[in-house]
């Protein structure tokens, strides 16, 4: 049986080597990994939750923490090692600090500022992914700092590509998270998307992901895709920051948050008050993995699963009564915002259980709702917050692909015979 070993090298090459409908194939077959983790049994699915042993994290000198993930599906077994650096806690003023940044050509001149704790360590995860087949036979081994990165941003995408409407996209963050989750909506709903509004603690550490945008030859038809098509970048290190901040999050039809952060990025009122509430949203949360870490504050969630009253004097969007999560076990332990905001299992769904509209509207019934009508009405346009902390099958089910596609397009190096 062959291995294939594909180095760091050889996964950004194979993934940014994907088109639309590459990048669809491997959406459906992880959107089917996650609804048989969500709904299958351990008779009827590989992929079924009691499958999927939780994570176990050790903590090693240096201040870093290494995770051990393993997950099986109904064709392979595997485990992701990788370890992460610890993050210093965010300085309180991040969030009313006024100050701003903003470019929209590659050729605007970038000050010289001098980056924060935060922005000065990399926080990427760093380790491997070992894939063996339904017999034990070594099939694959990955180098799993982009695949992490890619894994996330695929999962995100999967409730972003039924959004009606993704004209405005804010983006906390500049790292491959960050980088990862704008690429994919590009390559998923370029010709709709006007602007791509990122927002990072040092304008110094988002200029290699602008030099990548504006300068590699991988995002020129990207870069292309549309004439009204405009990168923004907003640092806390200038004024106004406050004021622009609040713009960017209330414009938004959609927003990723990609950071470490122990603190919420911006104040809770911007979409709690009635201005912030008149515009449906998708929320991805991927970025903080512990109790203690926070992206989005608590009382966004709260808000987001309370009852709705059918009589208001202002019109909001629709809410869905629920927070959509990876996985409900992993998050009621590990997701800061869930934690924090005091939410229990019922107010939370799977995303794998919404991927199959028809039975997740029986669910939605059950909850006093109108089933698929509305449901399809809050997935397009509602305000949506979904929350991940990670899960190995997402890595699993993805490497296998990857393996796949390496070997029909000679990138890496199999071992006929190992």
């Amino acid at each position: 049986m062959p291995l294939t070993v594909l180095t760091d090298g050889d996964v950004r090459s194979l993934l940014h080597s994907l088109n639309r409908d590459d990048i669809l194939g491997l959406q459906h077959n992880l959107a089917e990994a996650l609804h048989d983790y969500s709904t299958g049994t351990q008779e009827t699915s590989g992929c079924c939750s009691a499958n999927q042993p939780q994570r176990i994290s050790i903590r090693s000198g240096h201040d870093q923490t290494t995770l051990f993930m393993p997950a099986r599906t109904a064709t392979t077994t595997g485990i992701k090692m990788v370890t992460l650096a610890s993050v210093p806690s965010p300085t309180p003023s991040l969030v009313s600090r006024t100050s701003s940044m903003s470019i929209a050509t590659p050729t605007s001149p970038a000050p010289s500022i001098k980056p924060s704790v935060t922005s000065s360590q990399s926080t990427t995860p760093r380790g491997s992914l070992t894939i063996l087949d339904s017999t034990g036979t070594p099939l694959g081994f990955i180098n799993a700092e982009e695949l992490t990165a890619f894994r996330t941003a695929l999962a995100s995408t999967l409730l972003f590509s039924k959004r009606s409407r993704v004209h405005s996209i804010t983006v906390f963050g500049a790292g491959k998270q960050a980088y990862w989750h704008i690429r994919l909506a590009l390559i998923l709903r370029g010709a709709e998307i006007h602007h791509v509004n990122i927002i990072n603690r040092s304008f110094t550490s988002t200029e290699p992901l602008m030099k990548q945008i504006y300068g590699s030859e991988d995002w020129t038809d990207l870069r292309n895709s549309n004439e009204k098509l405009r990168f923004t970048v907003m640092s806390g290190e200038y004024g106004e920051y406050a004021r622009l901040l609040k713009e960017r999050v209330r414009s938004a039809d959609v927003i990723f948050m990609c950071t470490p952060s122990t603190l919420p990025l911006f104040p809770a009122e911007h979409l709690t008050a009635t201005e912030g509430r008149k515009k449906g949203r998708y929320i991805s949360l991927i970025g903080s993995y512990k109790p203690h870490m926070v992206e989005l504050h608590p009382d966004v969630l709260r808000q987001a699963v309370e009852p709705e009253h059918k009589h208001h004097h202002h019109k909001h969007a629709e809410k869905g009564g629920v927070v959509v999560v990876d996985s409900l076990e992993a998050c009621l332990k590990e997701a800061g915002e869930v934690i924090q905001a005091g939410l229990n299992g019922e107010q939370l769904v799977e995303v794998g259980e919404l991927l199959m509209v028809r039975k997740a509207a029986l669910k939605e019934i059950e909850r006093g709702g109108e089933g698929e009508k509305g449901l399809k009405r809050w997935l397009e346009g509602g305000n949506v917050i979904y929350k991940s902390v990670g899960l190995g099958i997402m890595d699993l089910c993805v490497g296998e692909d990857l393996i796949s596609l390496a070997r029909d397009r000679s990138i890496g190096t199999t071992i006929d015979d190992f």
